[in-house]
C-alpha cells in the first residue's frame, strides 16, 4: 500500500477527521450519561431535603419554585414539605462562592416561622480534614434553632454567636453567607405570613 503523502492538505484533513470523531464520541458519551447523572443529583438533593426537614408526604420536586434573592442577583430553589396537604417546612437550595476551594452548595431546612431545622452540604471543595468540617454536626448544629426573624447569622469573629471551624474561617464564612442568602430570601418570599415585621 502506497503511503499517504505528507502535505498540508492531508495534515489538516487528518486533524479535522480526528477532531470530528472526538467530538462525536464526547457528544455520545454526554447524552448517555446526562440522565443518570441528573437522577443521581436529584436523589442526593431529595435525601438532603429529607434530612433537613424530616418527614413529608408530598413530592417536593413537583412543587419546587424559584425565589429571587432580595438584591435580585440570584435565584434559589425552594422545595415545600407537606404533611396532610399542609406545608410544614421548606428546604432551600443555596450557595456561596466564598469558600476556600470555591463554591459551597447546601440545602437548608426552615419551619414556616423561620426557624432553621438544619443544613446539609451537597457540594464543596474545601480542604479535607479542615474546611470540609463545615459538613460536620459540631459546626452545622449551631444553626439549628436559630430564627430568621430573631437571630443573627454571623460568626463570633464578626460579632455573632457561631463558632467557626478551627483553622477554617473562610469555609465557615462561606456557610454563613449561604445560610444568610437563604434566610433573607425566605423572609422576602414569606413576607407578612408570619406576623413579623422587618
Amino acid at each position: 500500500m502506497k503511503p499517504i503523502k505528507s502535505t498540508l492538505f492531508n495534515m489538516i484533513f487528518s486533524l479535522l477527521a480526528v477532531a470530528a470523531a472526538s467530538a462525536f464520541t464526547l457528544g455520545y458519551v454526554y447524552q448517555m450519561t446526562k440522565e443518570p447523572i441528573a437522577e443521581a443529583k436529584n436523589r442526593k438533593t431529595l435525601d438532603a431535603i429529607r434530612e433537613v426537614v424530616g418527614s413529608f408526604d408530598n413530592d417536593p420536586f413537583a412543587e419546587k419554585t424559584t425565589i429571587t434573592t432580595p438584591d435580585g442577583k440570584y435565584k434559589l430553589k425552594l422545595y415545600p414539605a407537606r404533611e396532610n396537604g399542609t406545608i410544614t417546612a421548606v428546604a432551600i437550595e443555596t450557595f456561596s462562592d466564598g469558600g476556600f476551594g470555591g463554591k459551597v452548595e447546601l440545602i437548608i431546612g426552615m419551619l414556616m416561622d423561620g426557624t432553621v431545622t438544619g443544613y446539609k452540604v451537597i457540594e464543596q471543595k474545601e480542604t479535607p480534614g479542615l474546611g470540609s468540617k463545615i459538613a460536620e454536626k459540631k459546626f452545622a448544629g449551631q444553626f439549628v434553632g436559630l430564627n430568621a426573624y430573631q437571630d443573627q447569622f454571623k460568626l463570633q469573629k464578626d460579632g455573632g454567636e457561631i463558632d467557626a471551624v478551627t483553622g477554617a474561617t473562610i469555609s465557615s464564612r462561606a456557610v454563613v453567607d449561604a445560610v444568610q442568602k437563604a434566610v433573607q430570601t425566605y423572609k422576602k418570599f414569606n413576607a407578612g405570613a408570619t406576623g413579623y415585621e422587618e
